[in-house]
């Protein structure tokens, strides 16, 4: 009965510790503190040396904790990431993934040589381990302190979080190897990167595919989606791993596949792996903090501050700005993803390796590989919202976060249920207009169901629900959430062919001679954008109108508030007299709407 005992014990603990874990996000959430640190000192408080008195020193199972929650991480990821977001930027962040992450390791290398007296390999290594960066932390903070990251930059990290960490394992197996069983040429090190990164997209693309053909063809029971998709994912991390493939890799190739083709019960899907990979970073957070001893890292806080520094401040920025040199970003934005390299999990799951293969020096991987990440999150974590505003790539969020419902529908794929509830100050209650692709289906008023025709006019307060593709569902969230007040356009910007988002199609054909349709007549040039964009209103974004192009030119309050008019020109052929005189007309006529 002692036995039974001490099992009841260990699960009352490990329960007590993962829900101390969910409810310290709150706190942490409050004050924009990262995660990762508070999980970390959970783990360390209720370790052998805290008051917790929990003697833990279970490498493996760390290991294998961290392997499933890492693989659920990047799988979690790819899911996520939409390929149309990433494509452009996809050159640099696989620059960055790669070589970035060399350069980090090389140029960290030389202080840990000195700092912590160990030859080239082992400095090597140190520096392999903590190269890559945490993007979940970067976007979990990003988020708490109500900042949007502009697209390029965004969606750069994003492609580079979910590229890097499987270059970090190669790099640090590759490194462990050499150290434990001697020399590698430099020609084997290239022929087994390209083998596991060719057999890791293999693998990971033919198991994505298959996991998108089990879903719509196999009929599974209602709420045995998610763990299939869950479990598929390790499956496809599992098979990468046996075939010496990169299994962290694949899976998250695996992920943008399944992530970006229409699938039942994706909605569900997305839902449990939120929840299935947030307690597997709990558990692994907590059990990384378990292993730690605080007498061994004082020991090591000192150099450990030096492959810090060097870290933070040198060998990320140069390797940014190197790799980000044959593209078109400025310089606040390499600054701006120089700092944001946080240090996470992935460092001190690496850092794990030497202690499982019982390397000499295990621990001081482990100590100096802790000490980065802690210094990192506090240093970079508290002071990322201040640095994306004072580098002007993130703008604060107009919008709060809206309540989505989604809903599959049995036998099709095409289009699901998306529900809102209407709020006072939303577009659609102040506008009444919705995107072409979507239709109103059902209302909920009071506890009672109705039909569009009979809710009549719906009022703040119910319940919309809408029919619309699955993949732009999440762009219906602008016209339900509370608009914020609209600044005037500034004078500067409107020029030659430039009017206000707030003039009327049909005051623009009165004027330019257009054809509009006489239902869209009454429209604002926004709602017109509103209406038949698929996504929220961008800089840039272009819309045909009979002979002309709309084009955004300024964006206020997530909508368009001046508009360029882009007329039709012959490239092939010099402008004519009667050319120049049309244009010079069109400029008096915009002059008088403008007045008018």
């Amino acid at each position: 009965m002692a036995s039974l005992d001490s099992f009841s014990i260990a699960i009352l603990l490990g329960a007590t510790l993962v829900m101390a874990g969910i409810l310290s996000s709150l706190v942490a959430l409050r004050f924009g503190a990262p995660l990762l640190l508070v999980f970390l000192g959970l783990g360390m408080i209720a370790g052998d040396a805290g008051p917790g008195g929990i003697a833990f020193n279970d490498v493996g199972t760390t290991y294998l904790v961290g392997s499933v929650a890492l693989a659920l991480i990047l799988f979690d990821g790819g899911l996520r990431t939409r390929f149309q977001s990433i494509r452009t930027v996809l050159a640099p962040s696989m620059t960055l993934a790669t070589a970035g992450v060399l350069l980090t390791a090389l140029i960290t290398a030389p202080v840990a040589h000195y700092v912590l007296d160990m030859n080239w390999t082992e400095a090597l290594l140190i520096g392999a381990v903590v190269a890559s960066t945490d993007a979940a932390a970067v976007f979990l903070l990003v988020h708490a302190q109500g900042l949007r990251l502009r697209p390029r930059v965004g969606a750069t990290l994003e492609a580079e979080s979910g590229t890097n960490d499987p270059f970090a394992v190669f790099l640090t197996l590759m490194l462990v190897e050499v150290l434990s069983v001697g020399q590698s040429s430099v020609s084997h090190v290239i022929w087994q990167f390209a083998k596991e990164a060719v057999l890791a997209a293999v693998i990971g693309a033919t198991g994505g595919r298959l996991v998108v053909l089990a879903l719509n063809r196999v009929a599974l029971p209602q709420g045995l989606h998610a763990p299939f998709v869950t479990t598929a994912a390790l499956v496809i991390f599992g098979l990468a791993q046996i075939a010496h493939a990169s299994g962290f890799l694949a899976v998250y190739l695996a992920g943008i596949i399944i992530g970006n083709r229409p699938t039942r019960a994706h909605n569900s899907v997305v839902v449990f792996l939120d929840a299935a990979t947030w307690l597997a970073q709990i558990v692994m957070f907590v059990l990384l903090g378990l292993l730690a001893s605080p007498q061994r890292l004082m020991a090591s806080i000192l150099p450990a501050m030096a492959v810090a520094a060097v870290l933070m401040l040198v060998a990320r920025p140069l390797a940014v700005f190197i790799c980000l040199a044959p593209f078109r970003f400025n310089w606040r934005e390499k600054l701006f993803v120089a700092w944001v390299g946080l240090r996470g999990a992935v460092a001190i799951f690496l850092a794990s390796i030497p202690l499982l293969v019982g390397m000499p020096k295990a621990y001081i991987y482990f100590d100096v590989a802790f000490v980065i990440v802690v210094i990192s999150l506090l240093l970079q974590g508290w002071t990322l919202g201040a640095a994306a505003r004072r580098l002007h790539v993130a703008l604060p969020r107009a919008d709060r976060v809206l309540r989505r419902v989604e809903l599959d529908l049995p036998g099709q794929l095409e289009q699901q249920l998306v529900g809102y509830a209407v709020q006072p100050k939303s577009l659609y209650l102040k506008r009444g207009i919705l995107p072409s692709w979507s239709k109103p289906t059902l209302v909920i008023r009071k506890e009672r169901i109705l039909s569009p025709t009979e809710a009549d006019t719906v009022v703040a307060g119910d319940y919309l629900y809408l029919l619309a593709p699955p993949e732009k569902a999440e762009s219906l969230d602008r016209f339900f959430a509370d608009m914020a007040p609209a600044a005037a356009p500034d004078p500067h910007l409107l020029g030659d062919f430039m009017v206000s988002g707030d003039i009327t199609l049909q005051a623009l054909s009165e004027t330019y001679g257009v054809q509009v349709l006489p239902e869209e007549a009454p429209l604002s040039l926004a709602d017109f954008f509103d209406i038949h964009l698929d996504h929220a209103p961008r800089e840039g974004a272009t819309l045909p109108l009979d002979s002309i192009v709309l084009v955004a030119r300024h964006i206020a309050g997530n909508r368009v508030s001046v508009v360029g008019l882009r007329l039709p020109e012959d490239e092939e052929e010099p402008a004519s007299p009667p050319r120049s005189r049309l244009r010079h007309t069109l400029k008096r006529a915009w002059a008088s709407l403008l007045e008018g």
